[in-house]
């Protein structure tokens, strides 16, 4: 009998083993995939943002926003990148407080993490998807579509609904709920949002720097700022990721405010207006902007003022006042987010007060843990929600 089985070779899973195994025990790791960690290939666009010197709890989400302390504290940022030293893996990190591998390959972070999960007292099987565990006399019984097996305890590690090209999958919330485990609503997170697209169509492909605020009439949902990209459907980029959970959240009737001049009082975005006016008198009112922004989003921004084909010079300071406030307040109706196949995480997940946040053992059925994205537990964009794959996979590892 194995001492302990791991379901889900991702980020928290192939921790979680290393961990276990550290510690002296056997260990069986099942990956449904043909093989481990296909969807950290994904993260941070293929280079891997493996953590954030910022990670703290207030950068994590759930129903109670304290459970993921414990884990965060006893397996840091510091612990995480001394580890992965230790396997050989060389980082650099970004003002920002991201880091990323040396090599800017999330194949780099990969492959140290399979290399060492080839030491004595782990066995990774893959194309294994497990379908039943069950309280057995000495611990559990888990099938799979092709096998049995047999351990003294369980880590259930096998992700969220999100990604699912890249290996999302709803099974772990499955498993967890045949031994008394209930989840909350699940929402995709980390995701694009989609909007009206008769702009961002139009503007596809364009980035902007700018302020972003997501209303329900006169109430603000969530403020962000940072780099905003137009897709066919609406906006991306990481800003609109940070954001995303509250939109997914936030129901019905939601607005995407964008501010083009995030640092300047409404007064001076019009004194500039009107210096344009006068040197840019003979051409189009859409040339207005020329300077300030990409080309096609001044002319957007000034399309959806109402001026296309005017004179500069003919605009009066009423008409500027219209392309001022098209810069500062350019409203894009939100019609919801892209699906769990886009989305990069899983908001919302098993429920944590049925977890003891010091060793993420279930209080339900002894010997049965969780960790990674499984729970209900999600991070901003920038590296948090690996840094909780490593926090939370150590922990459950040590089978406390």
């Amino acid at each position: 009998m194995t001492d302990v089985i791991i379901i889900g070779g991702g980020a928290s899973g192939m921790l979680a083993a290393l961990t276990a195994a550290e510690s002296g025990h056997s260990v069986l790791l099942l990956e449904r995939q043909s093989r481990v960690g296909r969807k950290l290939l994904a993260t941070g666009n293929g280079r891997c943002n493996l953590t954030n010197y910022h990670a703290a709890p207030d950068r994590y989400h759930g129903e109670d926003g304290t459970f993921c302390a414990h884990a965060l504290q006893e397996f840091d940022v510091g612990a995480t990148l001394q580890y992965f030293a230790s396997l050989g893996l060389l980082t650099v990190s970004e003002d920002s407080g991201r880091v990323y591998p040396m090599s800017n390959m999330a194949g780099s972070v990969l492959d140290v993490l399979r290399y060492a999960l080839e030491r004595p007292g782990i066995e990774v099987r893959t194309g294994q998807v497990v379908t039943a565990v069950k309280p057995a006399a000495e611990g559990f019984a888990v099938k799979t579509e092709t096998d049995a097996f047999a351990a003294r305890r369980v880590i259930l590690a096998a992700g969220g609904g999100a990604g699912s090209k890249v290996g999302g999958v709803m099974d772990g919330y499955r498993l967890a709920k045949a031994l008394g485990h209930h989840r909350t609503v699940l929402y995709p997170s980390l995701v694009q949002l989609k909007t009206d697209p008769t702009y961002p169509r139009a503007l596809k492909g364009i980035k902007a720097e700018c302020g972003i605020t997501v209303r329900r009439g006169s109430d603000v949902v969530a403020e962000n700022r940072g780099e905003v990209l137009f897709t066919e459907y609406g906006v991306s980029g990481p800003a609109i990721f940070d954001i995303s959970r509250a939109v997914s959240t936030g129901g019905e009737g939601l607005i995407c405010q964008l501010n083009f001049f995030p640092d300047w009082e409404r007064r001076e975005v019009l004194d500039w207006l009107r210096l344009r006016r006068q040197t840019m008198g003979a051409h189009e009112a859409s040339t207005l902007l020329t300077g300030s922004c990409h080309t096609r989003l001044g002319q957007m921004l000034c399309k959806a003022a109402g001026f296309t084909n005017q004179r500069a010079a003919d605009l009066t300071d009423g008409d500027l006042e219209r392309i001022a406030r098209q810069t500062q307040r350019f409203a894009l109706p939100i019609t919801g987010t892209c699906g769990f196949d886009q989305a990069q995480v899983t908001a919302g997940g098993l429920r944590t007060d049925e977890f003891d946040p010091q060793t993420l053992e279930s209080r339900l059925v002894p010997g049965f843990y969780a960790c990674g994205e499984v729970l209900d537990v999600d991070g901003d964009c920038g590296g948090f929600n690996l840094q909780w794959a490593w926090s939370s996979g150590h922990l459950a590892g040590q089978l406390l």
